[in-house]
């Protein structure tokens, strides 16, 4: 049977921008929170936020000390290529604690082996500075 071992992959942060509350719907409480900044370090590259439309559309539980993540950015490395990550994931409004699983895509072909990569990563926030940071991992499936 198959197993994960988590390989150490980035350092993202987050800036935090303006939230738009839409309120209840029939999916949830929806907020929209804009994310005008992103970095991003691994080992070999970093990146960085390549355009405006970053965003998490956020819906929270009835209580509202639960959010489910929907993020999606384009980033764009620092030799120029562009790299396009998405993730779900839940936040403990509670604590600012975060855990998502980002996927990427991109057409560079030094980054190509990016688009195999199932990641998870454990993020927190401060709610003073609205800057979030995540620590990614590379799930790795390999044998029991």
């Amino acid at each position: 049977m198959a197993k994960i071992e988590l390989k150490p992959l980035a350092t993202m942060t987050a800036q935090l921008g303006e939230q738009v509350d839409l309120g209840a719907g029939p999916k949830g409480h929806r907020v929209v929170i804009d994310v005008p900044a992103v970095t991003f370090e691994a080992d070999g590259f970093s990146a960085e936020l390549a355009t405006n439309d970053a965003a998490d559309w956020a819906t929270l539980s009835e209580d509202g000390t639960l959010a489910a993540l929907d993020v999606r950015a384009t980033l764009k490395t620092d030799d120029g290529a562009l790299i396009y990550v998405e993730y779900g994931g839940r936040m403990d409004m509670n604590t600012g604690f975060l855990a998502t699983a980002p996927t990427f895509q991109t057409s560079a072909e030094r980054y190509l082996w990016l688009n195999r990569v199932q990641a998870v990563a454990a993020g927190e926030i401060n709610p003073d500075t609205g800057e979030l940071v995540y620590r990614l991992y590379e799930a790795k499936p390999v044998a029991d």
